[in-house]
């Protein structure tokens, strides 16, 4: 039979530090956080009552997750509708319903994964980013078919420096007044 193992011990100290028992260093709320992604399990205790806070320090990386540029995961409307239920007769099977749900998406995403990898080769994904690769390739190939001679670089050998030795800003400066007094003589003005 396989052996679970007991979960890592962090303990919180007044000073708001936290401490892994396990490997005898301090750790922060992103390194927990790490933790749970590698399904590492931990237990927080406070260090002088001994009460057990997992709760609320789980509470505080999904925050510190949640106030991250492009984290978000909680919808605000499950947020007030959660906050609502927080003294209902419902709150009792709010958890258990929260854990059959996600339970239910984890397994999920396991079967999407699968689907992927079967449809899009070993790769999944990957197989699915070279092709759109090779989608915007074709496309700026395309897009370059349109372009005026002077934006492809035709017009003057590969290699040779813009008339007067200058550098390439220059040369593009060179070909922006060239394509204004174009503009001018067809009458067309910013």
């Amino acid at each position: 039979m396989a052996e679970e193992k007991e979960p890592v011990t962090i303990k919180k100290y007044a000073n708001r530090r936290l401490y892994n028992t396990g490997t005898s260093t301090y750790v922060t709320l992103e390194d927990l956080a790490t933790m749970v992604k590698n399904g590492e399990d931990f237990v927080v205790f406070d260090a002088k009552t001994g009460e057990d806070i997992t709760r609320s320090v789980l509470a505080q990386i999904i925050f510190e997750q949640e106030n991250k540029e492009g984290q978000s995961l909680l919808p605000i409307a499950f947020l007030r509708q959660l906050i609502r239920f927080y003294g209902d007769s419902m709150q009792m099977l709010v958890p258990r319903f929260l854990e059959q749900s996600m339970q239910s998406l984890t397994s999920q995403q396991g079967k999407f994964r699968e689907q992927i990898t079967q449809a899009f080769g070993v790769g999944g994904f990957g197989t699915l980013e070279d092709q759109v690769r090779r989608n915007m390739e074709m496309f700026e190939k395309t897009f370059a078919m349109f372009a005026p001679p002077f934006a492809r670089g035709q017009g003057k050998p590969a290699g040779d420096k813009p008339p007067g030795g200058g550098s390439e800003m220059d040369e593009l400066k060179r070909q922006l007044d060239e394509m204004q007094k174009r503009l001018d003589k067809l009458g067309v003005k910013e």
